[in-house]
């Protein structure tokens, strides 16, 4: 059995290489993202200031080196595989980028010796300084610093060399629909490279907040734990003994009843029990505050009031994110102990005398909570639960709302960053269920 929970653990490491890759090579299609809306500003912007975009304003306003530029932010120079490697952190990214066009005599180089035509002048970004790329053919040969002569090989700096034909690939990546691309000269790209990806801890930035992931992420789990935590404890606690009551008292009214209730639940969606409670107890009522998880004085407030007001404001989301699990659970509960009850080994227990009781609690019970032994492993996701359209109607900043907001607004790196805590989460999740399982029950071995 250790070799079958080995083999599972080593593999959740290719099935979250698959979902991430998948859902990353999805978000570069999709359209809207931030270089989408960039682009539609700068063209608000010029169209607002009575300006005409130039000929060599080929979208929003924005000339082909600041178009380049974005891409180079967003990492949409690059090809799907190649910028997963950098998001993963198995591929290095690029830095500092600075271009120079070879045929371009810049003021630096007027009345100097260098051909133009050979040699690139390149000033670094950030740095200031200039450096000479001479190229062979199609291949860079040197590049020096122009002041001292020294390689920038040196400081860390990689050089490539880019073709026309490079280029014009890269254009017509941009503009899709169009056949015939400008004429470029050829040009030296000078970078720096480093290695920051999910593999060194290095979720990114997000794209609309300009914040590390990872931060925004730690910040929302708090309260995804707070919910998760008083709903499985309360599902558990209310569920198994009402589960245990149904099976004891099946087809009375006890039993209708509670299915009645429990069904109606299952049947209201979560969100809309939220809007409704929000309407009549919270408007109308005006018994529940309407939004939020503290109030506007939180912290004017002593503890014990800061305690009431918490669980205050708890009690509306706390009752939209149980109603859903109640049905299952107790249904679960009530069926799994009916079926141990008919079992031929109860029976033989109760035949030598053991007492009802004692055959319910102390033999049937134990083997109905196997099923539910299964559903045990997803409690590790209560770090980073949440219903996203709850929290949306409740405005409770969760994990949930997090990552509906940053499918709203394209932010892919915060998507990608919850998507992987999610995913290895489950995974790990469907893990421990197993080993649950075989703890529960002995009679199960896993080979």
């Amino acid at each position: 059995m250790k070799s079958y929970f080995l083999r599972r653990l080593l593999l959740i490491p290719p099935t979250l290489i698959g979902i991430t890759l998948l859902v990353f090579t999805i978000t570069r299609f999709v359209p809207g993202g931030p270089m989408d809306r960039m682009l539609q500003t700068a063209a608000r912007g010029a169209d607002q200031g009575g300006k005409k975009a130039s000929t060599n304003q080929s979208q929003g306003g924005l000339n082909e080196e600041q178009l380049e530029e974005l891409e180079e932010i967003y990492g949409l120079d690059k090809t799907i595989l190649v910028a997963y490697g950098q998001w993963l952190g198995i591929a290095p990214r690029e830095a500092r980028i600075s271009k120079g066009e070879y045929g371009d005599r810049g003021d630096e180089m007027i009345g100097s010796e260098i051909d133009p035509e050979t040699t690139a002048l390149v000033v670094l970004r950030g740095d200031g300084r200039a450096v000479l790329v001479k190229r062979k053919g199609a291949a860079v040969e040197s590049a020096v610093f122009q002041e001292t002569g020294k390689p920038v090989e040196s400081e860390g700096w990689k050089v490539r060399y880019e073709t026309e034909q490079d280029r014009q690939a890269r254009y017509q990546r941009r503009n899709t629909g169009k056949e015939n691309p400008p004429a470029y000269r050829p040009r030296a790209v000078i970078y720096q490279t480093r290695f920051s990806g999910i593999l060194q801890g290095d979720l990114g930035r997000s794209q609309i907040y300009n914040e590390p992931v990872d931060k925004m992420i730690l910040g929302r789990i708090p309260v995804a734990a707070y919910f998760g935590l008083l709903t499985a404890i309360i599902t558990y606690a209310v569920c198994l003994p009402l589960g245990v009551l149904k099976a004891l008292k099946h087809r009375t009214f006890i039993d209708t009843s509670s299915s009645v209730l429990i069904f109606l639940g299952y049947s209201i969606p979560g969100f809309a029990l939220g809007a409704i409670l929000l309407v009549h107890l919270g408007a109308r009522m005006n018994l529940f505050p309407l939004f939020g998880l503290t109030s506007p004085d939180f912290d004017q407030m002593n503890d014990w009031a800061k305690v009431k007001d918490i669980a205050h404001h708890t009690v509306l989301p706390l009752i939209c994110y149980m109603v859903g699990s109640f049905a299952m659970l107790t249904m679960l509960t009530k069926n799994s102990l009916m079926d141990n009850l008919a079992a031929d080994y109860v029976r033989t227990a109760m035949a030598k005398g053991v007492s009802f009781p004692r055959a319910v609690f102390g033999h049937a019970f134990r083997n109905s909570m196997i099923p539910i032994a299964t559903s045990l492993g997803s409690l590790v996701e209560i770090f980073i639960g949440g219903s996203m359209l709850i929290e949306t109607v409740f405005d409770i900043q969760g994990f949930g709302l997090l990552q509906y907001h940053s499918v709203l607004e394209r932010d892919v790196p915060v998507i990608m960053g919850t998507l992987t805590i999610a995913a290895f989460l489950m995974l790990l999740g469907q893990v421990i269920s197993d080993f649950m399982v075989a703890v529960v029950d002995p009679r199960i071995k896993f080979e």
